[in-house]
């Protein structure tokens, strides 16, 4: 079973050279830590910056490199920073190649739920509408059940939606997922964990086709 920086470490490698790459609050702002020293990677945070670098050490933060939640970062070399209309633009036109969100929920059908829990009082959805609704590739960074044990990974989403069909794959601390039109395929499990633990885990359709490998981080 993985923690939160074995979720993060395996996301990173989806990250391919020259990628420009959002990252949610949550989960994936640990990713930046995590990619390959041999590839070129820019890391965008929608309130305002290219160039985003892992965190830093502690003594070394600036109060004024802060991420969209507000945590210090670092800015890499040739690092830029912009307002707002011009990091959505980026985002509405498109330019990011990857962006890795947490969610409380996600459907089988690739519906996310990561903005909203009734009853509770929310500024609003944020810049979540707008990363979900254009981008064409969305890893989700999650963890598979919640507090009392009960599946986030459904056949519906019980919350309020952030966006429809737009999910591609999932990693939580069990498996790493693919979204299909067929429901959600099992491509690999975390170490440790087997293919009956990540049933049980999962309310949705769960596909499995052979054997399933373990994760190598």
């Amino acid at each position: 079973m993985l923690d939160k920086n074995g979720i993060a470490q395996r996301i990173a490698q989806e990250i391919q050279d020259g990628y420009y790459v959002n990252l949610g609050i949550g989960i994936p702002t640990l990713v930046a830590n995590f990619v390959r020293d041999d590839i070129n990677v820019e890391f965008q945070s929608e309130n305002g910056i290219l160039g985003m670098g892992p965190f830093p050490f502690d003594g070394e933060e600036d109060a004024d490199l802060i991420n969209a939640g507000k945590q210090t970062i670092t800015a890499l070399p040739g690092a830029s920073f912009f307002d707002s209309a011009m990091s959505f633009g980026m985002i509405r036109g498109q330019h990011v190649d990857l962006t890795i969100l947490g969610a409380m929920e996600v459907a089988e059908n690739g519906d996310i739920a990561n903005w909203k829990i009734p009853g509770k009082m929310v500024k609003g959805m944020g810049g979540a509408m707008d990363l979900v609704a254009s981008a064409e590739n969305i890893i989700v960074a999650m963890m598979h059940t919640n507090r009392a044990g009960e599946s986030k990974l459904l056949k519906r989403c019980s919350l309020p939606l952030t966006g429809v069909g737009c999910v591609t794959k999932i990693v939580t601390e069990l498996a790493v997922i693919q979204v299909t039109d067929k429901g959600f395929k099992l491509l690999e499990r975390a170490p440790g964990v087997s293919v009956e633990d990540i049933k049980k885990a999962t309310e949705g359709t769960l596909i499995v086709e052979g054997d399933i490998p373990e994760m190598k981080l």
